[in-house]
């Protein structure tokens, strides 16, 4: 038999162990919350970010892109018109100065043009009678242009034609001839076959338009169905998101440069492919191939790299405090979720963002919820092992009990009945005398087991109570008999105390259940009171407002204040207390007061009498 101490260490060590693991839970759900919230802070910064970053450099990639063929020479004649815009200036033309002559971007450091026999100019750097009008004119400075010339030549010094048709890659035209190309610093020749004098027509515009929008669409429908699927992929989904900046730029890029200059340059042998940005070495350029009356061009600026990461870093600097900025000079890496769309540069985002310890997050909020029902588990369990702990023990003393109130009327039934039927008693008032015992001790086997049967039919909710009303007289009359009989057996006396008036009061109660409390009040007075100088037992009748009280009192020794905590608990009565005191089971009271309660009724003790003991069965008056 398991012992209480061993039920509560074994509960105790359960209860370690499941709150043990649900800490490490908590914690591990409260680390991972606070990963996912960073991460997904910092990736939705990024993306951002990069469309903040993309954005701000869209207008001048843009405004690059459209700029004319012709406004890379210092100075172009108005009268040509598209024309002939590159032949030799004649004498009395009137001349346009370019807008690239007094740049003043802060993000580009030149542009430059480079011809089909390798010659490096730039609209900034005018030579000869040009730069004499640029000067007079102060369509620029002296100073300028020899910064710009200073960059001219570092630029010649870094760069060559081959370099710039091997990053620019194949035109995008049919080639119709094979022009030779000088290199910088040796002899050879380097052939890049010249496009044919065609350009896009204005309807590719919009053919790009409906692309990207397919594009988006289809994106957006492959985002669906991953997330109905439940793959959840944050790679996937910024190299989607990519996409679509890249078609966003190409199409915003399109829809400026092809308006309707596009036909005059179609007319005349005019054909500008689209500014490709790229690394050489460690240089920013923005390039791209022209097409002029079958000479081949390559045109584009030099941009200011500290100038421009200076810019977009802070352009995100309430996003990504810490956010860098890479080169990428490798085409294999362009794909790289984290890269800008119009720039071959790659977003260093830095640290991820801090917690910022919300204290109502849904898994906060679910985390404490399952503590308090942890909790709360605990303590029900804890409850309910020691109603069942206490439950066992009292039911393990109703059983020494009972067995100690059994043995005493079998003992004397056996021996009674042995030495009558072997006529071992030929006195016939002794013989009368054990026949009386006999039937006390029976009467006294039948209550206890009466007892017992009417709280094991409450424990199961199966009491039968019949409820009537009737008046105080006929039911002190129905049990009046019964209740004197067990007072005269022990030598006592019952007196009925009730006002005439009162007696008439009707009362809603179960007869029975009535008779079954006063019957057991009555026995309780006349086993406890058996040695009190006074023999009498008061049925005390009374009616207070809405209530009915009938009171059994005694003069015995009375109840203490500790013996009255556990008076009305069952199985309260170990077999050493009843063989130490009056014969019982700790039963009786515990059933009294049961049955009050199921008639609407109480029974209590009353404390306030001077000597002796007083039960008082409260039960609603009838109408």
């Amino acid at each position: 038999m398991i012992r209480p101490w061993h039920t509560w260490v074994i509960f105790t060590l359960c209860l370690a162990v499941v709150l043990a693991a649900m800490g490490w839970m908590s914690l591990t759900v409260l680390r991972l919350e606070r990963f996912t919230w960073r991460q997904a802070t910092l990736e939705e910064n990024v993306r951002l970010a990069l469309w903040r970053m993309d954005s701000a450099l869209a207008p001048l990639i843009a405004q690059e892109s459209a700029r004319p063929y012709f406004t890379y020479n210092a100075f172009y004649p108005a009268q040509r018109a598209y024309t002939r815009m590159f032949e030799e200036i004649q004498l009395g033309e009137v001349l346009i100065p370019s807008p690239l002559l007094d740049q003043a971007s802060p993000y580009i450091l030149l542009h430059f043009q480079v011809g089909p026999d390798g010659t490096f100019t730039s609209p900034q750097v005018p030579t000869g009678n040009v730069r004499d009008l640029a000067e007079a004119r102060r369509y620029t400075t002296h100073e300028r242009i020899e910064t710009s010339a200073a960059r001219l030549a570092e630029l010649q010094s870094l760069l060559s034609r081959n370099s710039l048709l091997t990053a620019l890659g194949p035109p995008e035209t049919q080639p119709t001839q094979m022009a030779v190309l000088p290199t910088q610093g040796q002899e050879q020749a380097s052939q890049r076959p010249s496009p044919q004098p065609q350009s896009r027509q204005p309807a590719q515009t919009l053919d790009l338009q409906q692309r990207a929008r397919r594009q988006a669409q289809q994106i957006e429908i492959q985002q669906d169905k991953h997330m109905q699927q439940g793959v959840a992929q944050q790679t996937w989904l910024s190299a989607n998101e990519r996409q679509a900046r890249v078609a966003n730029v190409d199409t915003n890029t399109l829809i400026i440069t092809n308006d309707g200059s596009n036909v005059l340059r179609t007319s005349f042998n005019v054909n500008e492919e689209l500014a490709r940005p790229m690394w050489i070495g460690e240089m920013l350029l923005l390039a791209r191939w022209v097409s002029v009356n079958g000479g081949g061009y390559v045109q584009g600026c030099w941009f200011d790299w500290p100038a421009i990461r200076q810019w977009l870093t802070s352009e995100v600097k309430d996003l990504l405090p810490e956010a860098r900025l890479k080169p990428v000079r490798s085409k294999r890496t362009t794909d790289e979720p984290r890269m800008l769309a119009a720039l071959p540069l790659q977003l260093v985002p830095g640290p991820a963002p801090g917690y910022p310890g919300r204290a109502t997050s849904p898994i906060q909020i679910s985390l404490m919820v399952a503590w308090i029902c942890a909790l709360l588990a605990a303590v029900a369990v804890a409850a309910l092992l020691v109603g069942t702990v206490s439950l066992s023990e009292r039911r393990a003393a109703f059983v020494s009990a009972v067995t100690h109130e059994m043995r005493t009327p079998l003992t004397t039934f056996r021996m009674y009945t042995e030495m009558l039927t072997r006529d071992m008693i030929p006195d016939e008032a002794k013989r009368r005398r054990y026949l009386d015992t006999l039937r006390a001790e029976a009467d006294r086997l039948s209550h206890l087991v009466g007892n017992v049967l009417a709280y094991a039919r409450l424990e199961r909710n199966r009491s039968g109570s019949r409820a009537e009303t009737v008046t105080l007289r006929d039911l002190i009359d129905r049990l009046k008999e019964r209740l004197t009989e067990r007072a005269e057996r022990a030598g006592m006396d019952l007196v009925v105390q009730a006002a005439e008036s009162g007696l008439t009061t009707r009362v809603r109660a179960d007869t029975s259940a009535v008779e079954q409390i006063l019957f057991n009040l009555v026995d309780n007075a006349c086993k406890y009171a058996a040695s009190a100088s006074d023999r009498r037992i008061h049925l005390e009748v009374d009616r207070t407002g809405k209530q009915v009280t009938l009171g059994v009192r005694d003069h015995g020794p009375g109840i203490s204040r500790a013996d009255a905590r556990r008076l009305f608990r069952p199985f309260c009565k170990s077999a050493r207390d009843a063989a130490n005191s009056a014969p019982g089971v700790g039963l009786g009271l515990a059933l009294s007061r049961r049955l009050a309660r199921d008639m609407g009724g109480r029974l209590y003790l009353n404390q306030g009498v001077n000597d002796g003991a007083c039960f008082v069965l409260s039960l609603p008056a009838g109408n």
